[in-house]
């Protein structure tokens, strides 16, 4: 078995209206999240770790738009439900924060073995759904990224 690498991003996908992409998870229905996963191998660049999960979620070319990595690190512990995917030794996550900002919300292709349904809310409304404490708070300080240039 070849274990998942405990260094991952979180990417949140918004428009210049602040309206949020979220994608229920499949494997926990009632899950919403922004696009997430783990880099392949230790020699993936986090921007190619971040442009392959969203193409592989939505269908879309991040490297098209306005893809910023925010230079925020997330440590928390993977929930045990799905610590079977990393090494036995393996707890904790190192989780890398992008944003990419498309030019309106646009049509989403979803990996049906991942996400069941996708939807566009205004960020204050995408920070309540999302299950994780990073995530939420990442879609909370996009006003300011947006505002402050650094998106």
């Amino acid at each position: 078995m070849q274990y998942k690498i405990p260094v991952s991003v979180l990417v949140v996908v918004h428009t210049p209206a602040l309206e949020v992409l979220l994608l229920e998870r499949a494997d926990r229905p009632g899950f919403w999240q922004s696009v997430t996963g783990s880099q392949h191998d230790a020699g993936e660049a986090l921007r190619d770790t971040a442009v392959r999960e969203v193409k592989e979620e939505t269908g879309v070319d991040a490297a098209r738009y306005e893809l910023a990595d925010w230079h925020k690190q997330n440590r928390y512990e993977i929930y045990r439900r799905w610590r079977a995917r990393y090494a036995p030794d393996v707890t904790h996550n190192i989780e890398h924060v992008f944003g990419l900002q498309l030019p309106g919300k646009i049509e989403i292709r979803l990996a049906p073995r991942e996400h069941l349904r996708y939807e566009w809310l205004p960020w204050r409304d995408a920070a309540e759904r999302v299950f994780s404490w990073s995530n939420a708070q990442a879609i909370r300080e996009l006003p300011q990224r947006v505002r402050k240039g650094t998106e």
